[in-house]
């Protein structure tokens, strides 16, 4: 008989543990999570609960996969750190591994997301002088509005979310903002030769699952490449088997300049990202000119590997892509005056709450947990549906149940 890990305490002791002694720069939900396995999670008094957020897609494989703990644990006892100044004996092997898959040159191992968006732009700067020729302090990146590349004073410096970066000024010059899936903007700002990259998500995440008209990706592409400019996919959140194929770029057959990859890059395991490009781009940069203690480290490697094995192995690309249609179309079935719409690609998807109490998106997640599904609003009317992409469809439909139970509290 499985022993089941229950709390000795209740879930208001660690939210007032969290309240008192962590700072309050989230505004999660008031479930405490204590384990996880596939698609479910457990909180601290055994309630199970779908996870519809899966880490923000950090969790593709499943909380928890076997293959990729046990990866984890072996390499654990063996050797986790030795820091780039030293050659450990997984790094070529994954470096190896990583490039074959999405067939670029070279990659350059970071640790967390944002990290990794960090070194592109650099890197797309660092080739703009050396190789395109721009003047020096020149190089510009374009990014789009509605963006998310994570936190750090650099990267929300072409924030245009207020909470990002209200009171945390001055900010990085160097980037022009333009509308997402606008590409006469975009072709008008090439004209500049001061332009060094593209920085893109496939499909805007944070800002609610925007997906962009079709043949997006591979114009702005195709402009791009006609202006000698780099095409830079944050495909942090977007890849990895996310929307139905590899990589979202793979829709529209794009082999980004830059690739940048994370989140699930580990399984939910621990922080590993990547920055991928070819050798006339990541040769640019020489010995001193960057790097990170943990990055590439032997443990991150081993975890990898295994994480990338389990999704081809178990074709997750495959089974996002048909229960994310399968998902749209259940959740359209129930016609509820409550969902003014449902948009995605594969299984990141996300509702547009229609009420109107401004707060109806955060009450219906409320009531989605009392019910056993976890989800969290963005941008106030609008919740991401992102589960593992290991879910069935009779999972589906015991989710589609939940959901349609949920609904009524908005009546």
């Amino acid at each position: 008989m499985q022993t089941v890990n229950v709390s000795k305490h209740s879930t208001q002791y660690y939210l007032d543990l969290e309240e008192k002694y962590s700072a309050h720069n989230y505004h999660p939900l008031p479930v405490v999570l204590s384990r996880g396995k596939d698609v479910f999670v457990w909180d601290v008094e055994d309630k199970r609960y779908y996870d519809f957020l899966s880490g923000y897609s950090a969790v593709n494989q499943g909380h928890c996969h076997p293959a990729i703990v046990k990866a984890l644990v072996e390499q654990a006892q063996r050797l986790t750190l030795t820091s780039r100044a030293f050659h450990n004996d997984l790094l070529g092997e994954y470096s190896s591994y990583i490039t074959r898959l999405f067939n670029y040159d070279k990659v350059l191992p970071m640790n967390t997301g944002v990290e990794a968006v960090e070194t592109a732009i650099k890197l797309a700067r660092h080739w703009g002088y050396l190789v395109k020729r721009i003047n020096d302090q020149q190089a510009r990146i374009i990014v789009c509005e509605g963006n998310f590349h994570g936190r750090t004073s650099g990267v929300i410096s072409f924030s245009t979310d207020p909470s990002a970066k209200d009171n945390f000024g001055p900010f990085m010059p160097g980037f022009i903002q333009i509308p997402y899936n606008d590409l006469d903007t975009l072709a008008a700002v090439l004209k500049d030769d001061s332009i060094a990259g593209f920085l893109v998500e496939p499909i805007q995440g944070e800002a609610g699952v925007l997906v962009p008209d079709e043949g997006y990706l591979r114009s702005a592409y195709e402009l791009c490449k006609n202006a000698n400019v780099l095409f830079i996919a944050d495909e942090i959140q977007t890849g990895l088997c996310r929307t139905g194929r590899m990589l979202a770029c793979d829709h529209e057959d794009v082999h980004p300049d830059i690739l940048i990859l994370g989140k699930a890059l580990s399984g939910g395991c621990l922080p590993v990202s990547a920055v991928l490009a070819n050798d006339e781009i990541m040769l640019t940069i020489k010995p001193g000119e960057h790097g990170s203690t943990y990055g590439g480290n032997p443990l991150a490697c081993k975890v990898a590997i295994a994480s990338l094995e389990v999704l081809q192995n178990e074709n997750l690309s495959e089974n996002a892509s048909v229960m994310g249609d399968y998902f749209r179309k259940k959740i359209q079935e129930l016609q509820s005056p409550h969902i003014e719409k449902i948009r995605g690609k594969g299984l990141l998807n996300a509702i547009i709450v229609k009420h109107k109490d401004k707060n109806a998106a955060w009450e219906l997640c409320l009531e989605l947990k009392n019910n056993g599904l976890l989800a969290k609003p963005t941008h106030g009317d609008k919740i991401r549906m992102a589960p593992p992409l290991t879910i069935n469809m009779e999972q589906i439909d015991d989710c589609i149940e939940i959901i349609r139970k949920s609904l009524l509290i908005l009546d």
